[in-house]
């Protein structure tokens, strides 16, 4: 019953944990302003983050520059795929693009265990991302 369920999961589940962590060496980053956009100083020398807070700073830089490449390309090509077809991309289609590029975009980091709750949001010209990545250190919430 239950007693053998409990004893079944503990005995797998730290071993996994335990062999990844211990296979990479500890995530690090410069710390980020995520308002500004800039790197965070302290006396002349940028501020180091680890773990979970150094792979949440590594989506944010990767998925804006994803993002900027992806306006880019949604002007270059949309704007061709329009004349062609005659009419423009739904926002349905544009978000669902956009979140199939956030997961290609953060997926290969080995940090990274997941992403999910991908949300897309496209205003104008300005396109919001924010998502919950599953890291092998916890949770972290990304918003660009």
């Amino acid at each position: 019953g239950d007693g053998y369920m409990t004893e079944l999961f503990p005995s797998i589940q730290p071993e996994i944990e335990e062999s990844t962590v211990e296979q990479l060496p500890m995530a690090k980053e410069v710390a980020w302003d995520f308002t500004s956009g800039i790197p965070i100083y302290s006396g002349g020398r940028p501020v180091i983050v680890t773990e979970a807070e150094a792979v949440k700073v590594w989506c944010w830089r990767a998925l804006k520059t994803a993002r900027f490449r992806h306006d880019i390309y949604t002007w270059d090509y949309g704007c061709e795929v329009e004349s062609l077809v005659g009419r423009p991309f739904t926002d349905q289609v544009k978000e669902s693009e956009a979140v199939r590029y956030v997961r290609e975009a953060l997926k290969p980091n080995p940090y990274i265990k997941d992403v999910r709750q991908v949300d897309v949001t496209f205003r104008d010209t300005t396109l919001t991302i924010s998502c919950t990545v599953t890291t092998i250190y916890g949770e972290v919430q990304v918003h660009v």
